[in-house]
């Protein structure tokens, strides 16, 4: 498959699931274009962001927004942002890899066995 077909797979998978920012498209970053892990996990934060913007003008005309809920999640996801840039310049790019692999593996984890349990398997 060509780069663009593994571009195009990963748009894909992040509309199917309804995941992407850091799940899909920073290892398409790394991996696929070559970006050092730091420039993937910005780039990656700018593609989440206008994906969120976009959302949130496409809602704007149907139900009601709950003003308090948006404000926590905008609020946390700021903070988030914020202090994970502050320490990502502080962490060497190889225990950043590390600690983003873990991370996916652990909310494979968890993702599987929720979806389990809702399909009664467990």
């Amino acid at each position: 498959m060509g780069d663009r077909g593994q571009r195009g797979g990963v748009g894909t998978l992040t509309g199917f699931l309804g995941v992407g920012g850091g799940f899909l498209i920073v290892p398409a970053l790394v991996m696929w274009v070559g970006l050092p892990i730091r420039q993937a996990v910005g780039t990656s934060l700018v593609v989440i962001a206008m994906n969120s913007l976009a959302g949130f003008l496409g809602h704007l005309n149907g139900p009601p927004l709950d003003v308090q809920v948006v404000a926590i999640f905008v609020g946390a996801g700021l903070t988030g942002a914020l202090l994970g840039a502050r320490l990502a310049q502080t962490l060497h790019p190889a225990h950043l890899r590390r600690a983003f692999a873990l991370f996916v593996l652990v909310l494979a984890f968890f993702l599987l066995v929720d979806n389990a349990q809702k399909l009664g398997w467990l």
